[in-house]
């Protein structure tokens, strides 16, 4: 089934789309723990996010030369159609993910996690925007459900300290504020990958190369005025890194790669069911690791966030003109 435009509405996931998306889900609710015990507050966040960009494009080039699509792209490859499918949403991920990376600093795992969820809403959005796929009233109300829950969360986080000792101030400016505009980033970048990927016929791989390098570029241009550039400059690139800085680097990194191939595979928006499993495993691991219960509010929003997204993949629209045909 496809839209009017040529891209494709995708239906039920095969078992390697399956298997993508529990190794997503696995990565996904790790990432915020992994990354506040292995990073610590001197490693400066453009070092860690460039790092990860050159540690995608490796591996997205080891994937490729696996399945053989790298030889062929000497042929195939062009400057513009490298630009059009994957400048603009290299440049807005570069930028999400030096705020995710802020936001994970001051915002518990759980409550980053559920916050992250409304994505999903921007997704719908701008994939309706721009590929013109449509919602059914329900999965609409499921959104509306998702929002709500964030809402519930921004109030809850913006009005209590948190147990790390963190002003409500800091929470707010330099934790809810960062994660809901990477949120709307997400979403729009997210739509423009699935357009490059449905309409263009881009691969996961060489969108993933292109995107890291074009981002990596993007972020090196930042740093000239920027304070992580000065502090690079004064305190040396890899400033506060240990060896176990690698390992959210790398699996921050291998996420990225995951979220191509599920994105190209089963869209932009049906990829948000895999993301509800990751907040399970996040309220595990955080209880498991930190000995820190779910808070009230993360209580009250979680069952919101999983009936929303539940909501959403159990009514998907249906076209009434091709359902009478």
């Amino acid at each position: 089934m496809t839209t009017s435009n040529g891209a494709k509405s995708p239906s039920k996931m095969g078992p390697k789309v399956l298997f993508y998306s529990l190794l997503l889900t696995l990565q996904y609710g790790a990432q915020p723990l992994i990354s506040k015990r292995c990073i610590g507050k001197e490693v400066i966040v453009t070092s860690s996010v460039l790092t990860c960009e050159i540690v995608k494009v490796v591996c997205a080039l080891i994937l490729m030369a696996r399945d053989g699509s790298l030889k062929g792209l000497a042929k195939e490859w062009t400057l513009m159609g490298s630009l059009t499918a994957s400048g603009l949403p290299a440049a807005i991920y570069a930028l999400q993910n030096s705020l995710l990376q802020i936001s994970y600093r001051n915002l518990d795992s759980l409550t980053f996690s559920i916050l992250n969820q409304t994505k999903i809403f921007f997704t719908a959005f701008f994939t309706f925007i721009i590929l013109r796929q449509k919602q059914s009233v329900q999965q609409i109300g499921a959104l509306c459900l998702l929002i709500m829950a964030a809402v519930l969360l921004s109030v809850g986080e913006g009005s209590n300290k948190t147990s790390s000792g963190i002003s409500p101030e800091q929470v707010l400016f330099n934790g809810i504020i960062p994660v809901l505009v990477a949120s709307v980033l997400s979403g729009l970048a997210s739509s423009l990958c699935q357009w490059a990927s449905q309409v263009k016929k881009h691969s996961s791989y060489l969108m993933t190369v292109e995107m890291s390098i074009v981002g990596s570029l993007c972020m090196l241009v930042s740093t000239l005025k920027s304070p992580d550039g000065e502090a690079i400059k004064r305190h040396g690139f890899f400033h506060g890194w240990t060896a176990l800085t690698m390992v959210p680097v790398i699996s921050n990194a291998l996420g990225g790669i995951l979220v191509g191939l599920v994105t190209s595979h089963a869209g932009g928006v049906r990829k948000g069911f895999v993301i509800v499993s990751a907040l399970l495993v996040t309220a595990l691991l955080q209880f498991a690791f930190e000995g820190k219960p779910p808070s009230s509010y993360c209580l009250v929003a979680l069952p919101l966030v999983i009936s929303s997204i539940s909501m959403y993949q159990k009514y998907p629209y249906l076209d009434k003109k091709k359902k009478k045909v």
